[in-house]
């Protein structure tokens, strides 16, 4: 089986192929459209948020590769401002070459450098080993691809490749992210993942985590593993929730949504 890193860079791979097909085919009046998952930002301010991101990410990776420091905040604040100034067209014409250029160089690193490299991205407490700065990428760039496509299709969803890996990435998010004031009491949650297939726990307490799976629970929720990485980041209006998903017991699927905002 191929590491974590080389199964996360191979989903943002498919994913940016994925991508660029689907901004070739949008017109000037599609990109001006509000998305449908950041309904704060246009379907082109989505695509120029990944775009900036893709630019930072790529000199954080460049500068590991050559034992140099992370370039710092001005550098970010420079490549927001360049995107923010470029127009709707210019953002959505300008993302295929720069993400193209990151997903490149993370395919370009050796056996070795999975492993062993590591990432300054300058506001972690540590420098990140490939699979956790891939991985960040592969969150961000696969739930705000989701925000895009679902802006013309509802019954969009994360890629199986990406959310399998994500409900993991995700995960250590959730104590942060997580509103565990929004119900009362602490609840255990059982859940079930579906497409593919995996059991974990929810604990809702005085912060919000992951767990194994509980071996009592006072509440269940069913479904598919696209969905729950949706709903932990907030991605989880009734207009685009599975008629599959299913939550019993204590707690019901508007309880999550509380406690689940988004990020």
């Amino acid at each position: 089986m191929s590491s974590r890193a080389a199964q996360t860079i191979a989903a943002l791979r498919r994913g940016h192929d994925e991508f660029v097909g689907r901004l070739a085919a949008l017109g000037p009046d599609d990109i001006v459209r509000t998305s449908g998952g950041a309904q704060d930002w246009t379907v082109a301010q989505v695509v120029s948020h990944l775009g900036s991101g893709a630019v930072i990410s790529k000199a954080s990776l460049d500068a590991a590769i050559a034992g140099d420091d992370n370039p710092g905040m001005e550098f970010n604040k420079e490549v927001w401002a360049r995107w923010d100034g470029m127009t709707p067209a210019e953002q959505v014409a300008a993302f295929p070459a720069v993400n193209e250029e990151l997903v490149a160089a993370y395919e370009a690193l050796d056996g070795q450098a999975l492993e062993q490299l590591r990432i300054d991205v300058g506001f972690m407490p540590q420098p990140l080993d490939v699979a956790g700065h891939a991985g960040m990428r592969l969150t961000e760039f696969a739930l705000h691809g989701w925000d895009v496509a679902v802006t013309f299709d509802p019954t969009a969803a994360v890629p199986r490749d990406a959310a399998v890996l994500l409900v993991d990435t995700i995960g250590p998010l959730l104590r942060f992210a997580g509103k565990a004031d929004q119900i009362d009491g602490a609840v255990t949650v059982a859940v079930r993942a579906t497409v593919p297939d995996r059991d974990l726990g929810l604990v809702i307490d005085d912060v919000v985590e992951l767990t194994d799976v509980p071996p009592a629970a006072e509440a269940k929720i069913i479904a598919p593993t696209e969905y729950l990485v949706r709903l932990f980041s907030g991605r989880h209006g009734a207009e685009h929730t599975p008629e599959s998903v299913k939550v019993t017991g204590s707690l019901t699927l508007d309880d999550l949504r509380r406690v689940f905002p988004g990020y």
